[in-house]
């Protein structure tokens, strides 16, 4: 790439300072290409620069600076930090960065766009399943680092970030990069962090205290001079080295106090922080912290509950410390840190204190630098991280992270498909799953997922849970719940085919019995009566085919029980002859469990059909029903035939009468004096709505003999005054 003259003096200005943060530790091959960085840079800034003004560069810089300088990356970082947004696979191309600075800084920066595409919409809800995402999907540790120091870069210039993506960095800052920077130690960046973010959440909150501690700053200063006099004299009279420093708490910390314990800023109380730094030898270190903290409380009344001893255990980022709180002048809290100048040290830098010096060394002292992050942002317990000698790297290449369309996150074992993402999310949308949106694009059920997909699943009313989906699906929620959606649906088959046998042999005037039964086992060679009832239901027995089995039954000879009959069953089959492949409906059906469906509500006169239910018995539908398409077409063999037994005048039915037309006075009482009066029709309910265009809308449910007493009720009506159209409805009122 040709060299770029630089012709703008704040651009030089800063790569300058940037050259002199590096040249300390920066190799010789290690210059060449940060120059070369800073070319690319801006020659891609170039059109946007000279069109607009726009000092984009300034941004990159400065991210850069503070990966250097506030994060204490190394040169490789430091580079990716410069180029962290100019590869669009358009001009610049991830294999032109390959082939220009090597393997290393096109890993970090293709991880740095992976991380920039994820949808973060719900982050706060999924906070800690981001983190964990955030590193599976990261080869390179430093893309997270450099993502934390772009977004405080991006909060310090707040106001000229574009306003779609203000929300969305706040979130990430929020539930990401704070509590990052807090498990790595790195405390100045945290706070700032923690302040930049109140500010542009809770302005309102953030200026009233900001006035508060401004008002009152003067008092502060007696204040904490007055509590550090005695404790001086003390240090001194022991003849320690130290150095006191006294501040109020940050607006933040005050923020989340005034939160969790409910109070008003005057109520709070350890708005003041104390730090005893003292000089003492390695072997020395905490027993003198110990002795300080003895004159400290021999001085001042402690709260035992606010001990805490990080220096008999530190934090994972290594800080070490002790902190407690005590009673000050005027009964006010006052927290106290006693730490030595080396802990003091580590408190302010914690990880990041050697992190440039081990970026640059060996390449397995690298990975283990790299690693200890990754496991120290994971995991913020220290026993917990003592315990594990691994990298998150390797706990989580076993998990993928997956979106759902809303921006919710779904973990998954590695391997997972799109059926047991289905799953994880509902089992009636595992069992319709018929396939997915992935990113967008169609795949089948078996489409094996990669980790930050972005999931629609796909649904489908005739899908049904089938015996192979468990070859390919790796959960065990999955195959559970398939293994008990095909055993339901064969137990639920198997009670139609009960029913369906139990009819066939009402038919044949023979006794449903347990000898027949297990004759039909046997001869089937089946384990139990539910896979004989399962096999009859989805036809792979032929009823006519245990014709022979139920002959061979002795008593239950259907010739014997024929003989058996006596002249009045006889001159009733007779009388029937002409029905015999049908169902009577009537209330006296021997012993048969019928109802009436409510979706189409049939009386007598109309074209029905009989479906077989589970646990209801038979389920009698209109041919015209909104749902008879669907039961016709995929559960033929539950249909039967059925018909109307002659209409009786002491037997009705209920149905809904649909009637609308001009909202005229006293029309509501014309149509229920035809309906009661005139016709001597009993009305069970009455639904009206008059509507504002001068309209009415009404339902009378009514019970009715058969479809030509229906008939001459809706004539009857049409011929009130005012109604335009009386019509029959399947709503049910």
């Amino acid at each position: 790439m040709a060299k770029v003259e630089i012709n703008n003096d704040r651009v030089r200005m800063i790569y300058r300072e940037l050259l002199t943060l590096c040249r300390p530790f920066i190799q010789k091959d290690e210059l060449v290409k940060l120059r070369k960085a800073f070319e690319m840079v801006i020659q891609f800034h170039r059109p946007t620069w000279e069109e607009t003004g726009e000092e984009y560069i300034y941004h990159s810089l400065n991210v850069a600076k503070v990966a250097l300088q506030e994060i204490n990356l190394g040169i490789p970082s430091v580079i990716c930090a410069l180029l962290h947004n100019v590869v669009d696979d358009k001009q610049i191309k991830y294999n032109d960065i390959k082939a220009q600075f090597g393997d290393e800084i096109a890993i970090i920066l293709d991880g740095y766009t992976r991380l920039s595409e994820i949808s973060t919409e719900k982050i706060s809800v999924h906070s800690e399943n981001f983190r964990r995402l955030y590193l599976s999907l990261v080869k390179d540790i430093r893309v997270i680092l450099i993502k934390l120091a772009h977004r405080l870069q991006d909060l310090r210039n707040f106001e000229q970030l574009p306003e779609e993506k203000r929300e969305k960095f706040l979130q990430e800052v929020n539930h990401i990069y704070i509590p990052i920077a807090h498990r790595l130690g790195l405390y100045g960046i945290k706070s700032e962090l923690e302040e930049l973010w109140l500010m542009h959440t809770h302005p309102d909150v953030y200026n009233s205290i900001s006035r508060k501690i401004q008002a009152s700053r003067t008092k502060q200063k007696v204040f904490i001079q007055d509590f550090v006099k005695p404790v001086e004299k003390q240090l001194f009279k022991h003849k320690f080295e130290f150095d006191i420093k006294g501040r109020p708490k940050s607006i933040h910390s005050i923020w989340r106090k005034m939160k969790q314990q409910n109070v008003e800023f005057e109520e709070v109380y350890d708005l003041f922080a104390v730090r005893i730094i003292v000089d003492s030898k390695k072997n020395k270190e905490k027993a003198d912290c110990w002795r300080v903290y003895s004159i400290v409380t021999d001085i001042y009344q402690p709260n035992p509950k606010r001990l805490r001893d990080w220096i008999s255990s530190p934090k994972a980022s290594g800080y070490e410390s002790l902190h407690t709180t005590v009673i000050g002048q005027n009964g006010k809290w006052v927290e106290v840190q006693i730490r030595t100048a080396r802990m003091d040290e580590i408190a302010e830098q914690g990880l990041a204190a050697h992190w440039r010096y081990k970026e640059g060394g060996a390449k397995k002292e690298q990975e283990a630098w790299m690693n200890r992050i990754r496991d120290v942002i994971e995991n913020p317990d220290p026993e917990k991280s003592e315990r594990k000698n691994f990298s998150k790297i390797e706990l989580y290449s076993d998990k993928i992270f997956i979106f759902t369309p809303e921006g919710d996150l779904k973990k998954l074992p590695n391997g997972a498909t799109i059926l047991d993402f289905a799953y994880d999310i509902h089992t009636s949308v595992g069992d319709m799953c018929s396939g997915a949106k992935v990113n967008g694009r169609i795949v089948p059920i078996r489409y094996v997922l990669q980790n930050g997909d972005k999931v629609e699943v796909i649904t489908s009313k005739n899908q049904r849970p089938k015996l192979d989906w468990l070859n390919f699906v790796v959960t065990s929620k999955a195959k559970n719940k398939i293994k008990r959606s095909i055993k339901e649906e064969k137990y639920q088959e198997a009670e139609i085919g009960k029913e369906i046998l139990r009819r066939k042999l009402r038919n044949r005037k023979i006794q449903f019995s347990d000898t027949i039964i297990d004759k039909l086992i046997k001869q089937y060679k089946l384990k139990s009566s539910v896979d004989l009832y399962y096999l009859i239901a989805i036809e792979k027995i032929d009823l006519s085919d245990i014709k022979k089995t139920i002959n061979e039954t002795g008593s239950e000879d259907p010739k014997q029980i024929d003989k058996e009959q006596g002249s009045q069953q006889q001159a009733t089959k007779n009388k029937q002859e002409d029905q015999k492949s049908f169902m009577l409906i009537d209330d006296s059906i021997d012993h048969l469990d019928y109802e009436l469906a409510r979706c189409c509500n049939p009386i007598s006169g109309d074209a029905v059909f009989g479906f077989i239910t589970i646990g209801k018995g038979i389920t009698i539908h209109r041919i015209n029903c909104p749902n008879a398409r669907q039961l016709l077409s995929r559960y033929d063999y539950r249909v039967i035939d059925v018909k109307w037994r002659q209409a009786d005048d002491t037997k009705t039915y209920l149905t809904t009468i649909h009637v609308s037309g001009n909202d005229e006075l006293g029309i509501l009482s014309n149509i229920t004096q035809v309906i009661s009066n005139d016709l001597r029709v009993n009305m069970v309910s009455v639904n009206i709505d008059s509507r504002n265009d001068g309209k009415f809308i009404g339902n009378f449910k009514v019970s009715v003999k058969d479809t030509k007493h229906l008939e001459m009720i809706t004539n009857k009506i049409m011929k009130v005054k005012g109604v335009k159209r009386a019509t029959r409805t399947d709503m049910d009122i």
